[in-house]
């Protein structure tokens, strides 16, 4: 009879775990824990958002719905971040560009260096 109190002690006890994280887990924003290396896409979206937001903006502004100076420093800060995005953007390009062309050079040195190996056996036989 004791041995089925532990137990059910045990099974209430993870039965209260399970029950709290399925209510607590909303709160938390589970997406950045488990971003794998979807940051490209991720600057590709943010970059669209800001700019359907730039041409929203001046839409408002030519419909006198916010002022000139909210106008100006919102499309400064919203243009600021697309220039952000499209510097980290070609960045990207950029190191992916070099990568790509690292391997073509190592492929032509490594036939190069075949091709010498056996010109050279050739003149030792």
């Amino acid at each position: 009879m004791h041995d089925i109190s532990i137990i059910s002690i045990i099974l209430t006890a993870l039965l209260a775990l399970a029950c709290l994280f399925l209510i607590l887990s909303p709160y938390f924003k589970w997406d950045t824990y488990l971003n794998v290396g979807v940051k490209g896409q991720d600057l590709v979206s943010t970059k669209e958002a800001l700019l359907i937001t730039l041409n929203e903006l001046e839409f408002e502004y030519k419909m006198d719905k916010i002022s000139h100076a909210d106008y100006k420093n919102l499309k400064k800060q919203y243009e600021a971040e697309v220039a952000g995005i499209m510097k980290e953007e070609e960045l990207t390009i950029a190191a992916r560009v070099d990568r790509d062309l690292m391997a073509e050079v190592e492929k032509e040195i490594e036939a190069q260096m075949k091709n010498y190996e056996q010109k050279r056996g050739k003149e030792s036989d």
